[in-house]
């Protein structure tokens, strides 16, 4: 493993698997009896919101019945022993829409792709806790307009905090992408972005991905599995 002081890790549906939430059209998933065009975007939404908010309130009650696995006390571990090392920056990203990275004792991740407990008012733009329905319509925290949607980045729409996402990658000196299928964009492009400007890639993942061949390194098996092992070995350097 090469000299490391500055590490971007990204984290996908395979990550979360272990505690209970499907990957996205899991067979047997909650995507399984929904169009994504019909929950999965501005037009969808558009077009029948009462689907869209029971849909994401199925999924935020889901949530609260799963806990964190191995994979996310090890990452929240690495975060902590990484920032009390003399320039060494780690920025930990996530596809996932859930908060098991945070209950597993993260501080500071970035939810590219949003997140299922807040809301987004389509009126002022806000963004808010929220734990409860949206399926009753109820007012913005801030501002009372009944606008409320989910919270989370749909397609064709732009991810969040992409210019911190790029700075990062741009001064890495390790990509690891844990639990990604490799076909969703932006992300699926990180490892690439990575190579390029001189990083090491490594991927932790179940099976092969669509982007396997672009890293350097793929070590298969679970997440619970692969990621503690895998911290403890950059925490011994």
């Amino acid at each position: 493993m090469p000299d490391i002081r500055k590490l971007v890790i990204l984290t996908g549906a395979g990550i979360s698997a272990e505690s209970g939430i499907d990957t996205f059209r899991a067979e047997g998933g909650l995507w399984e009896q929904h169009r994504v065009e019909d929950v999965a975007t501005p037009e969808g939404f558009a077009r029948d919101p009462d689907l869209v908010l029971r849909f994401y309130d199925m999924r935020r009650a889901a949530l609260a019945g799963v806990q964190p696995n191995a994979a996310h006390r090890a990452l929240a571990q690495l975060e902590r022993e990484w920032a009390k090392r003399d320039g060494c920056d780690l920025l930990l990203v996530t596809q996932n829409v859930d908060d098991l990275h945070e209950r597993g004792g993260a501080n500071d991740v970035l939810h590219m792709h949003g997140q299922l407990n807040s809301a987004l008012c389509n009126a002022c733009e806000a963004r808010s806790p929220w734990t409860g329905s949206m399926a009753d319509r109820p007012p913005c925290p801030v501002c009372g307009a009944y606008a409320l949607r989910p919270d989370v980045v749909w397609f064709g729409e732009m991810p969040y905090d992409m210019d911190t996402i790029y700075a990062s990658i741009r001064s890495a000196d390790l990509f690891v992408s844990i639990g990604t299928s490799g076909a969703v964009y932006p992300a699926a492009g990180f490892v690439r972005d990575a190579a390029e400007c001189g990083a090491a890639t490594l991927e932790l993942n179940l099976e092969q991905s669509e982007g396997s061949a672009w890293f350097d390194e793929s070590r298969l098996g679970p997440a619970g599995e692969l990621v503690p092992a895998w911290v403890e070995e950059v925490l011994a350097l």
